[in-house]
């Protein structure tokens, strides 16, 4: 029987750090055994261009909905209460399950490390999950496009906020795909990743309402890529 124990603790340092992880329940061990873990430094010359495959393109379907916050696995977490927004990859619908934070990132691209990474989770009716990544900047000022925004509702003091998810994508929609895992225990997979590699950019102003519940350092060192496909494709739409 495999030991399905969510409560066995873990953290990003220490003797329950990453490095130990798959030592401290059975479902972390198995998690740990699949080869393709994430996250890993995705380069532009190592990638294969789409160009050069049949490429399956991923399309979001987004849109203004309720969600609430939550605090738990060492950062923040918004979780939409009707799962309306969804993204179809391979004619396959994934609903978005959950938006988190790591700061900082925990993906690199071409040797560079951003202050924050978000985390869109996405989630089949199978079960199967699919993890849109955005590298962010951090800005001083309150973007008009971006979170906050007046046409919004970001009550964090009654839980609750109306928002469109789109609003933390970049503008530009070129991006790394790679098969991997989850970052967090149980590090399981295989798991569809679709990073962006324009940065976009996250409000100071934003951040710091709930920075006090995002563990500074919560990312996962990069893993070994073992030789897995990396596919990259460019956006001509801008």
């Amino acid at each position: 029987m495999v030991k399905r124990n969510m409560d066995v603790p873990w953290s990003y340092e220490g003797e329950n750090g990453p490095e130990y992880w798959h030592t401290l329940c059975d479902w972390y061990r198995e998690g740990a055994e699949f080869v393709y873990q994430s996250p890993i430094h995705l380069q532009h010359n190592k990638a294969i261009p789409s160009e050069e495959i049949a490429f399956e393109s991923l399309h979001f379907c987004y849109r203004t909905e309720r969600f609430t916050e939550k605090e738990f696995k060492n950062t923040i977490h918004f979780i939409p209460f009707e799962c309306e927004s969804h993204v179809v990859f391979k004619g396959v619908t994934y609903a978005l399950t959950d938006i988190h934070y790591h700061l900082p990132s925990e993906h690199w691209i071409d040797g560079e490390q951003k202050p924050v990474e978000i985390h869109l989770v996405h989630m089949d009716k199978a079960g199967t999950n699919l993890v849109v990544g955005v590298l962010c900047e951090i800005v001083p000022e309150i973007l008009e496009d971006g979170p906050l925004r007046q046409s919004e509702v970001w009550d964090l003091d009654q839980h609750l906020e109306v928002f469109d998810p789109s609003v933390f994508l970049p503008k530009k929609r070129s991006h790394f795909h790679y098969v991997g895992s989850l970052t967090t225990p149980p590090t399981k997979g295989p798991i569809n990743w679709f990073v962006f590699d324009e940065t976009a950019k996250l409000s100071r102003v934003f951040l710091s309402q709930f920075q006090e519940e995002i563990l500074q350092g919560n990312n996962r060192p990069l893993q070994d890529c073992n030789n897995r496909k990396i596919y990259y494709f460019e956006d001509s739409s801008h």
